[in-house]
């Protein structure tokens, strides 16, 4: 019997979930009364803001763009697998959305954030920017062949991002490139493999078409869903770190 996209919700990402926010909580308990507070932002804990925008951006952002790739037939869905749509992405989907982004968060948090002084300069921020738009650019020349589309589109979509984040200050996550490995690494490999059990037991479905059919070693997952959910990671941990430091800079 095949998962619907809510029972795997409830199976693979409902448990992690909920450990990760009950340690969370209980180490939030534990520092309240030490020395120094954690900074706060509008009035709240600067990490709690921290993730609800990544998971709005997150939200906002993939929106647009899984509606088209899911409407030209780059994926699909088992039959039986969907509650409900809304334009053509699933309930589901809308909650991945949010769930992802909010599970790497709360792992990124157990690890070691320190915050030290950004520095970079002017050209240091080009080749940030410069080495995001040469990836959207390699996503259109992808894109315009049908077995590159799904990841030449991904590309040409993550590009911005990183163009942003890498500008912003990709001397100062290299420095901390311990917490972005482990923090990106850890929940993409997870993601990996449940996703790899998703497609092998047809709650979703690549198009043979819009793919180039190769395949992480071993795991046997299409490399444009492992792409996926490391560029989305990386995202999230990327974005969260630099958040931390704009926080202490402000607080």
């Amino acid at each position: 019997m095949t998962l619907t996209y809510l029972q795997f919700h409830l199976l693979f990402l409902a448990p992690p979930l909920l450990v990760l926010a009950a340690a969370t909580r209980r180490r939030s308990r534990a520092s309240a009364s030490a020395p120094l507070e954690r900074a706060r932002v509008w009035g709240y804990d600067a990490r709690a803001v921290g993730i609800a925008l990544i998971a709005t951006v997150a939200f906002v952002y993939t929106t647009p763009w899984d509606n088209y790739l899911i409407s030209v037939g780059a994926w699909g869905y088992g039959d039986g697998t969907v509650l409900f749509r809304v334009g053509y992405i699933p309930f589901g989907e809308y909650l991945f959305f949010v769930v992802q982004p909010v599970l790497t968060a709360l792992w990124l948090y157990r690890l070691p954030m320190d915050v030290g002084p950004l520095e970079i300069t002017p050209a240091q921020r080009a080749l940030g920017v410069g080495l995001g738009g040469v990836l959207s650019l390699s996503g259109w020349w992808l894109a315009s062949t049908d077995a590159g589309f799904y990841l030449g589109t991904l590309l040409i979509w993550a590009g911005p991002v990183l163009a942003l984040q890498w500008g912003f200050g990709w001397t100062y996550l290299v420095e901390r490139w311990r917490t972005v490995l482990l923090g990106t690494g850890v929940p993409t490999l997870y993601l990996w493999i449940v996703d790899r059990f998703a497609i092998g037991n047809g709650i979703w479905f690549l198009s043979e078409r819009y793919t180039t059919g190769l395949e992480v070693p071993l795991l046997g997952l299409p490399i444009e869903e492992a792409a996926f959910f490391l560029l989305t990671n990386l995202f999230v941990v990327q974005g969260l770190v630099l958040w931390e430091w704009v926080v202490r800079r402000w607080a």
